[in-house]
């Protein structure tokens, strides 16, 4: 949003209740739908291309920072834009894969195991974290609230950063074993 721009406040507290139920509705039809089984697709393509995306949403996140760090507000904005497509393309095409195909089992053994199984974790729910922390802070720049928005956006990016670089890194560490 450009500087100035303000939407009302109770505008801004109608989204906060839409950021609020779509926090909570995401993550509960990602579960809801991983328990459908839809046989006779052929999905195998899309992990590496969903894992594409998150390292392109990692650049994009970068890209943003350097934008606003030299005062390109019009292109920050853009870019975040497009890392929220990117990562709303990524669910997508992360949902659609898991509910055709089976789960692929991580076949690493030893110390790698645990440090696989920790990324994993971290990465999920840090993604689930992420959705309303990146909502409201969209939301705090729309609105002009340019100081909340800064100090929301000084969590918000490097968690999101790292949802992104581990959704790359939890692909490439499961890849051997996808069939």
């Amino acid at each position: 949003m450009s500087e100035g721009t303000q939407l009302p406040v109770d505008l801004e507290k109608k989204y906060r209740r839409l950021i609020i139920v779509v926090s909570v509705v995401i993550p509960l039809a990602v579960a809801a739908l991983f328990g459908i089984n839809i046989k006779g697709v052929d999905t195998s393509f899309l992990p590496p291309i969903y894992a594409s995306i998150n390292g392109l949403t990692a650049i994009v996140l970068i890209a943003a920072l350097v934008a606003i760090k030299n005062k390109k507000q019009k292109v920050h904005e853009n870019l975040m834009k497009f890392a929220m497509l990117l990562s709303i393309l990524f669910l997508l095409m992360y949902v659609v894969y898991h509910m055709t195909s089976d789960s692929t089992p991580y076949g690493g053994t030893g110390a790698l195991r645990y440090v696989y199984f920790f990324i994993l974790i971290s990465h999920i729910l840090l993604s689930i974290g992420i959705i309303p922390l990146v909502l409201f802070t969209y939301v705090k720049a729309w609105s002009g609230k340019f100081a909340e928005h800064r100090k929301l956006a000084r969590i918000a990016f490097p968690l999101w950063l790292y949802v992104a670089v581990t959704g790359v890194i939890v692909y490439l560490m499961i890849s051997p074993y996808y069939q």
